[in-house]
């Protein structure tokens, strides 16, 4: 059992939605040096500015969670960029990890590396029988490389690195900005905005058939945590809440708890994405004891009364 306190402990993306709350939870744990690289100092894509971060902090733990990531728009205009930046930033942040002696590395990945046409729910078993959903292929591919990466420096080398596989995450502090957000921050911005502007109907892609399963971001942090205390193995493990929602019943969710009562205007010259989305999460439970404790619908409140309440701020 990792004992925080003693740790030092480098957070990429530690000042994003998940990372943010990663530290403070490892503050709670009593984690009393924690290293945030800031992109305005460390290009995490430049070796140089890897090194000088483990020189610097001579970390005994790194969580890699810093990444280029977008929804299905966002995925659409930059397969190019989204595969450079994601894999390049790994490869080499595990490198040095492995150089600088490191203790412990934990890698954070993507429901989107899954198959898509995958069996529901996704078992780790089936990551490698087809190739991922087109639209976000080249992200999910990249950052699949860090378990290929990560098995393979546990094998010669002996290197302790882990690798998750978390669902789409929501929650307070989320991206809500509608070029890059994820579908629960830009339904709920679409929503209240509707509801201010007093429209009568919202415009969504596709036609609401697929489905999906949603992490609340406390738990996802509680889960890579508790991972990066107990978890010392080479196979992935999936990160997620187990319950399987299709964006048309997400969309009445979120709808109610704006109070917006207009129509949807489904674009189906839009892709839908990947058919369906929801983890098996068996081998989290066994292997660290991890499970999610927050329901949809209660994460959906905390989330929409944090945006109604922040949405004027800078």
């Amino acid at each position: 059992m990792v004992q925080w306190r003693e740790q030092r402990v480098v957070v990429t993306g530690g000042a994003g939605f998940l990372g943010s709350v990663v530290v403070q939870l490892l503050a709670e744990r009593g984690c009393r040096s924690i290293f945030v690289p800031r992109s305005r100092q460390y290009d995490l894509r430049e070796r140089d500015d890897i090194v000088r971060v483990y020189e610097t902090v001579k970390p005994h733990i790194v969580i890699h969670l810093a990444a280029t990531v977008g929804g299905i728009g966002a995925n659409r205009a930059n397969p190019g960029r989204f595969f450079y930046d994601n894999a390049i930033m790994g490869i080499q942040l595990m490198e040095y990890a492995r150089r600088y002696e490191v203790e412990k590395f934990v890698a954070v990945g993507t429901v989107c590396a899954y198959p898509k046409f995958t069996p529901v729910p996704f078992s780790e078993d089936e990551l490698w029988n087809g190739y991922p959903e087109e639209t976000n292929a080249p992200y999910g591919l990249a950052k699949k490389m860090l378990l290929v990466q990560a098995q393979g420096y546990r094998t010669q080398y002996g290197f302790d690195a882990i690798y998750l596989l978390p669902v789409n995450l929501y929650g307070p502090r989320d991206n809500f900005d509608l070029d890059t957000s994820h579908v629960i921050p830009a339904l709920i911005r679409k929503c209240v905005e509707a509801k201010e502007c007093g429209k009568q109907e919202i415009e969504l892609w596709g036609d609401g058939s697929p489905t999906r399963e949603f992490l609340y971001v406390e738990d996802a942090a509680e889960a890579i945590i508790l991972a990066a205390e107990r978890y010392d193995e080479s196979e992935p493990v999936n990160v997620g809440s187990g319950e399987e929602i299709s964006i048309r019943n997400l969309v009445d969710l979120v709808a109610a708890e704006v109070g917006f009562r207009g129509g949807i205007m489904w674009d189906l010259t839009k892709p839908n994405g990947q058919p369906r989305r929801c983890l098996g999460t068996s081998r989290a439970k066994r292997a660290f004891g991890f499970e999610s404790r927050t329901q949809l619908q209660a994460g959906i409140a905390k989330t929409v009364a944090w945006y109604v309440e922040n949405k004027s701020q800078p």
